[in-house]
């Protein structure tokens, strides 16, 4: 990827649109984002100890790594619709709920 988001090229593949309009989306309702390329941030892989590992053990293979308030939810794949729709749900909820 020539750019943090992967959408650039003569030809952008779907599922990083997709991706990247979650990202957008999750900021939108208040979700700190943070999203690393190897490319450009690659002590960000080898200082985290998951992604290391991860890493270590399948290759460059296991990315994309999606972490969600540090449990990793995914490995290998951009979410499906059902799952960005499910994180969306999940954010929404946890706005909906009232204070303790």
């Amino acid at each position: 990827m020539c750019c943090s988001t992967g959408l650039c090229g003569p030809s952008v593949e779907p599922e990083l649109v997709h991706f990247a309009a979650l990202l957008q989306q999750l900021a939108t309702l208040g979700v700190k984002v943070e999203r690393y390329t190897l490319s450009q941030q690659p002590l960000a892989f080898v200082q985290n100890p998951a992604v290391k590992a991860a890493l270590d053990t399948g290759g460059v293979e296991v990315l994309p790594l999606i972490f969600w308030d540090g449990t990793q939810q995914s490995q290998g794949h951009y979410p499906s619709a059902a799952e960005r729709a499910e994180w969306v749900r999940a954010v929404g909820s946890a706005q909906e709920a009232p204070a303790a």
